[in-house]
């Protein structure tokens, strides 16, 4: 089972979009494009709430 972890390398804002990327193997700008047509889609405020939790409660990735 994959962990989650923030991104250290890849991180723009908290590093969960990177995180998300790392964890399966897929395009950064692909996940955070994902992020922003839902964003928009779901009249932005649940998303955005959403990713800062991710933001402060997702681990960062042990050295």
């Amino acid at each position: 089972m994959k962990k989650l972890y923030l991104s250290k390398t890849d991180k723009k804002i908290f590093g969960v979009c990177g995180g998300i990327a790392e964890t399966y193997d897929i395009d950064p700008t692909l996940v955070r494009l994902a992020v922003v047509f839902l964003t928009l889609v779901t009249f932005v405020a649940p998303l955005i709430v959403t990713y800062i939790v991710a933001g402060f409660i997702m681990p960062r990735k042990p050295q």
